[in-house]
């Protein structure tokens, strides 16, 4: 669980970077689109890992939670109930249903079309008359605004779950001892900047469409 939750917060930290060009150039944001949209390694490599990852992550989360509620012990990094415990550590289960069910009308929304164009139709150009499409496609998804709140929503919710997973998950691995301040730090720049950096990128798509 733990190891799953640092691969995925690596991959979601790669994931910002690459949208955050979309910001700045979108010529950038296609090229590097391109790049990692017809790669073998991340294609049929990297790609598959990451799905593992993911399913894996939400399956255990799931089974830990139904342990946790038919035994007497104390829930997944709890330290004594209520009293002793936040409440991001209290409702990871419901954080992670809300991040389930972004992640299914995200996969909707980029990867279902990308699989459908390049395994299906057969094309890996990435050109839609003549000009890479990404960054087109990219704001498009994000003219609509109920989708567009959705996703702030959605991000607000991660934020909350990586509050409580992304030190957990070091403590889980006994990562924390002798530097548990310098990683709560680090949890708490990387859980509020990083999902803020996600809804920036979408109001700014939201605001700036064409």
């Amino acid at each position: 669980m733990a190891l799953s939750a640092i691969f995925l917060m690596v991959f979601l930290l790669q994931h910002f970077a690459i949208n955050l060009t979309s910001v700045f150039s979108a010529d950038i944001f296609n090229q590097i689109s391109h790049f990692m949209g017809t790669n073998p390694l991340v294609q049929f490599v990297l790609q598959p890992i990451l799905i593992f990852g993911v399913i894996f992550h939400f399956v255990m989360g799931f089974i830990l939670e139904i342990r946790n509620n038919r035994s007497s012990k104390v829930k997944y990094a709890y330290n004594n109930g209520s009293a002793n415990s936040t409440w991001m550590s209290r409702n990871m289960i419901w954080s992670g249903l809300a991040i389930l069910s972004f992640m299914v009308l995200h996969f909707v929304d980029f990867w279902f079309p990308e699989i459908n164009t390049k395994f299906i139709q057969n094309d890996w150009s990435g050109l839609h008359n003549g000009e890479f499409r990404y960054f087109t496609e990219l704001q498009h998804k994000f003219a609509y605004a109920p989708r567009v709140i959705f996703y702030c929503i959605a991000f607000c919710f991660l934020s909350l779950h990586l509050l409580h997973g992304f030190t957990s998950a070091f403590q889980s691995m006994g990562s924390t001892i002798g530097r548990k301040k310098l990683l709560q730090n680090i949890s708490y720049f990387y859980s509020i900047c990083i999902p803020l950096g996600f809804v920036f990128i979408a109001l700014f798509h939201f605001f700036n469409h064409q």
